[in-house]
């Protein structure tokens, strides 16, 4: 029931700015689609950056805007999910600073590499990732908490990183990450929404210095973003395993062809 509540506060909250803000419906339910499909399994970048410029927004504000509204709907996330005790401040403090410095540093690295680099980079991790998500057969099945496992603050660090200055499949590498911990799924998601506000908060901070953020777009995308956040937690515990391993490889496989088709 406590869910229920909150998630319609966030609606609700969501609705009523958007009636006051007088933005655009559109971006809304980009930021909505994208944000639920992102939270369970990533790949939320898949629909958003391609359907923002197809609407006619540059590349560089589409990167910009993705980063403000990803990081306001993961800040969403954590407040339910600390309301919820499914997360506890002291433990992901140190996670969010780590993100927040290696999405700084992947923000001024994107600026000196090229996106053909990145994009080879990204074809590289996913098609490990692929692999890895095909041949572990038990990955969702482990149970471990937080504050049991070693920390690994390298492997987030980049992946902060990557998202800061690139994004595409990111939150895959995360969800990832964290179940080769040995967490469950369902932890996994929860701490990757921790690592993704860190991240996108510190991108931001460098593309809003450049200039790049269009406020009309970013709070549209953002308020659908935190609608869908939402609901994709509320679903969360009751996702399959099974579907959940299909959606993970579904996501990769998407986000490879279309890295690909770039490079080609």
């Amino acid at each position: 029931m406590n869910k229920m509540i909150m998630m319609l506060f966030f609606v609700l909250l969501s609705f009523i700015g958007l009636f006051y803000a007088n933005i655009s419906f559109t971006l809304v339910c980009i930021g909505m689609i994208a944000a639920f499909v992102g939270t369970l399994a990533g790949g939320g970048g898949l629909i958003t950056l391609p359907a923002m410029m197809l609407v006619g927004i540059p590349i560089q504000t589409s990167i910009a805007t993705n980063k403000f509204s990803t990081g306001i709907s993961a800040l969403s996330s954590i407040f339910y999910l600390l309301y919820q005790k499914e997360l506890h401040l002291p433990s992901i403090l140190k996670y969010i600073a780590l993100a927040f410095v290696g999405g700084i540093c992947g923000a001024f690295l994107a600026v000196s590499l090229s996106e053909q680099t990145m994009n080879y980079t990204a074809c590289v991790l996913l098609l490990l990732a692929l692999v890895f998500t095909l041949k572990n057969k038990a990955w969702t099945e482990v149970h471990d908490s937080l504050e049991h496992q070693a920390p690994h603050f390298w492997q987030p660090f980049f992946i902060a990183m990557y998202d800061g200055g690139f994004g595409p499949g990111s939150s895959t590498f995360s969800i990832l990450h964290y179940l080769r911990s040995h967490h469950p799924y369902i932890k996994s998601v929860q701490l990757t929404r921790v690592l993704l506000f860190g991240s996108c908060t510190g991108a931001f901070v460098v593309f809003n210095h450049s200039g790049f953020i269009q406020w009309h777009y970013a709070i549209a995308l953002a308020l659908g973003s935190i609608i869908g956040s939402q609901l994709g937690l509320l679903v969360l515990p009751y996702i399959p395993l099974r579907l959940a391993k299909i959606l993970l490889t579904l996501i990769i496989t998407l986000l490879l062809v279309q890295i690909i088709w770039k490079i080609i």
